[in-house]
């Protein structure tokens, strides 16, 4: 079966360890033809020559999809658990020990999701909605993120920003610490640097940034509250939908603790990582019935 844009493939020298979706063709310098490949489940981009791959059957996506669903199943439960434990907590002392939680309304926060990927950006959108997070979505490429993020928070005026789509480190491009060896930490960086002159406040507009393999030190020192990858690993496509969600449902009287975010990630540690940080969810009272219906 011939390899094709959209086929679901993987790569022979690193024992078919992950999924990739072909998104471009192109012949390299030696004149032998490339792929250009997207992480079906992780938000790498990579190129790799056509003999590496190798095309993967149905069965196979099939069963890898479904363990892929029990582990989002698990953390989304455990988000899910803590937004409970957590709403809980806020009404008590919202209504101080008082028995008036049937009058208690809650605003969590506004999420805008800029995302380098539309197949990510409709599978992240699905979550949030799943979870309850109010979110805005909107597909643009790393490259133009710089550009058009001050007029999107315009647009939108959210409590919380999540720019990503896909990275990747290239060690023939040079060191670790060379923000120029990946391929798009510098568009992540620069779009962070530019929100924040539009916010500069940490718990004013919180900020997700980076994708696989990102340089996360100098995407926090662009002004991000959470980033990826300390680690310089894959980061799954869903893991900044754990992130922001976890900050959106936490009341704006807690801090956020960063274990207690990154804990529900698929990643964890070695790929996310951030600054402690204020929630950005408000409760209120009386609950209007009538407009609820």
């Amino acid at each position: 079966m011939d390899i094709k844009i959209g086929s679901i493939v993987a790569r022979r020298s690193y024992q078919f360890d992950l999924l990739f979706r072909v998104i471009e063709m192109k012949v390299g310098q030696n004149g032998k033809t490339l792929a250009i490949l997207c992480g079906q489940d992780v938000r790498l981009i990579a190129d790799a020559p056509m003999d590496d791959l190798v095309i993967v059957n149905k069965q196979e996506i099939d069963s890898r999809a479904q363990k892929e669903h029990d582990r989002i199943e698990q953390s989304l439960f455990l988000l899910k658990q803590d937004y409970q434990l957590s709403r809980e907590k806020q009404e008590y002392y919202t209504t101080s020990a008082y028995s008036f939680q049937d009058q208690l309304f809650h605003i969590p926060g506004r999420v805008l999701h800029i995302d380098g990927d539309p197949l990510y950006l409709k599978k992240c959108i699905s979550l949030y909605e799943q979870v309850g997070v109010p979110v805005y979505g909107e597909y643009c490429k790393e490259t133009e993120m710089p550009n058009k993020i001050e007029a999107l928070l315009d647009q939108y005026r959210p409590d919380i920003l999540v720019i990503t789509g896909h990275d990747a480190y290239s060690k023939h491009k040079g060191s670790i610490s060379d923000l120029s060896a990946y391929r798009h930490s510098k568009h992540f960086v620069q779009a962070v640097r530019n929100a924040r002159k539009k916010v500069p406040h940490l718990d004013q507009l919180v900020i997700f940034a980076g994708a696989c393999q990102s340089h996360f030190e100098s995407i926090i020192r662009a002004g991000a509250n959470f980033a990826s990858s300390p680690s310089r690993v894959n980061i799954h496509a869903l893991d900044p939908v754990y992130i922001v969600s976890k900050i959106s449902f936490t009341p704006f009287v807690e801090r956020v603790n960063v274990w207690d975010v990154l804990r529900n990630t698929l990643t964890r540690e070695k790929g996310l990582g951030g600054i402690e940080t204020r929630g950005v969810l408000r409760s209120g009272m009386p609950f209007n019935r009538h407009e609820s219906k």
